[in-house]
């Protein structure tokens, strides 16, 4: 099995990794990423996501094109140059609501609120490495708490890998959760809450 073949891609990711390119933005979602989470809004039909950082919205197409037309999702960026592309490409669809501010202060303002997700795709250092217990309320019973960049990356800043161990650590033992690690792509963890 060649896990790249067949990848289904579609034209408005494309486009935005033309534009990504020309900038010269290099975080952007592994396509292997991009698929698995597609495939995982797929079957939370009349949902509600939370993609904690946009970047210039490679992601949030992923899962725009996953999504029912029921489903809605708040995707939040503190760079509003790099949320600009996401909205050239995506903005016209009623689905998605871009916030362009610090995610950590979403985050606070939407555990405050009792904001309840299906899936939160956790892509920024806030729901990952800050603001986790809050951005935890924020995930509803059955709901899903994806994160990726678990495998070492070329980026990381000294001393990174630390930061990481302990995140997963903490999942590990977390009684509410249910975790699967995947060694692949960038690094994937799903975590299910009872």
């Amino acid at each position: 099995m060649n896990d790249l073949e067949n990848v289904k891609s579609f034209k408005s990711i494309q486009d935005i990794l033309e534009k990504t390119e020309s900038i010269g933005f290099q975080m952007v979602s592994d396509p292997l990423v991009g698929s698995l989470l597609h495939t995982l809004v797929t079957s939370k039909p009349s949902s509600r996501f939370l993609e904690l950082g946009t970047g210039t919205g490679v992601s949030t197409a992923w899962i725009l094109n996953g999504m029912d037309s029921q489903s809605t999702l708040l995707s939040v960026e503190n760079n509003a140059e790099l949320v600009a592309i996401a909205k050239e490409y995506l903005g016209e669809d009623s689905r998605v609501t871009f916030h362009v501010g610090d995610a950590g202060d979403l985050i606070q303002q939407l555990s405050s609120g009792k904001e309840q997700f299906d899936i939160i795709f956790a892509d920024t250092w806030a729901g990952k490495y800050t603001h986790f217990e809050e951005v935890l309320q924020c995930l509803k019973s059955g709901g899903l708490y994806v994160i990726d960049d678990m495998l070492p990356q070329s980026n990381w800043p000294e001393g990174h890998e630390l930061k990481v161990n302990a995140l997963i650590s903490e999942l590990e033992n977390r009684s509410e959760l249910s975790i699967t690690k995947i060694s692949w792509a960038s690094g994937v963890i799903i975590a299910a809450k009872k």
